[in-house]
């Protein structure tokens, strides 16, 4: 399947237009139930965790191309025990799956299983283009970093992307969800100023209770202090509802020009996958009868 990418968008109407949805391994069942409502081709990312070993990832990127979806696993470094692990999971995926982009993460470990300490030496094997992968997506981080500063934090992307289009693929940008849009544009604005071009993909917490929000946010080190809360569109008095990315989805779109690039949205599920889906379809209709 050919690596499309839509327009930068100029609107809140077609800034779903190109969405992507992370789906664990226990997701499947869910996933399978909602496809019909989620765009044809459409990426599905599949995080790397613990507990689920290789053959259940993989199985998942098989139901994943049945359906009709684009199944990106991702790959965490520190928990590959070895080289002939990553190149064995690789194979089997393109083999097996169809599978032409991965996302590549350090992962939480400290200490590594292997003999990768970050994703930029899993990049370094060869292992992707020579198993015929044609993308490969690396972590933005808009907000801070647990171990990097700023300074490393632009050298390391900058890096990776360097290395994955010398290697002939098509390098791609996912930013860990956030609940300021205001930070993402400025971020945005800073990539490109330092001349990287690639397409990025903006993290979005799908709809879910704000405590699960919150949970989700402290477990990734996501700032979430009461004045982001507030531009996200969440009373700290009302903890114990449920919260929408509509104001955040809302401000980034129309926050976009083209200076910042090529710009779509990756779902975080924290809800539900059918809870995600029916907030991308209803604010698709509305953003589609706004411009009527």
């Amino acid at each position: 399947m050919p690596l499309i990418y839509s327009s930068t968008p100029k609107s809140p109407g077609n800034i779903t237009d190109a969405y992507s949805l992370e789906v664990s391994v226990k997701d499947i069942a869910a996933l399978t139930a909602a496809a019909p409502r989620i765009l044809p081709g459409s990426t599905i990312s599949i995080p790397y965790l613990p507990g689920q070993d290789n053959d259940a990832r993989l199985a998942t990127a098989r139901a994943v191309r049945e359906l009709g979806l684009v199944p990106m696993p991702h790959l965490s470094a520190r928990r590959i025990a070895s080289l002939a692990e990553l190149d064995s999971f690789v194979k089997r995926a393109v083999a097996e799956a169809g599978v032409e982009r991965c996302l590549v993460i350090g992962g939480d470990p400290s200490t590594p299983m292997g003999p990768f300490s970050d994703s930029a030496s899993l990049i370094e094997t060869g292992v992707f283009e020579r198993s015929g992968i044609q993308l490969v997506g690396v972590g933005g981080h808009p907000e801070s970093h647990p171990v990097m500063s700023t300074a490393e934090r632009w050298e390391v992307l900058e890096r990776k992307c360097h290395s994955i289009g010398m290697r002939g693929m098509t390098p791609l940008i996912f930013t860990q969800f956030g609940f300021d849009a205001d930070i993402v544009l400025t971020w945005l604005k800073a990539l490109r100023e330092r001349g990287i071009e690639h397409p990025v993909r903006v993290g979005v917490p799908g709809p879910a209770g704000i405590a699960v929000l919150a949970r989700y946010a402290s477990v990734c080190g996501i700032s979430a202090c009461a004045s982001m809360w507030s531009k996200y569109g969440i009373s700290l008095g009302k903890l114990f509802g449920t919260a929408g990315p509509d104001v955040f989805v809302d401000r980034l779109a129309a926050g976009l020009t083209e200076a910042h690039g090529q710009v779509s949205l990756h779902f975080f599920p924290f809800g539900g996958i059918a809870q995600s889906v029916k907030w991308i379809e209803q604010y698709r209709a509305r953003a589609g009868h706004s411009r009527q």
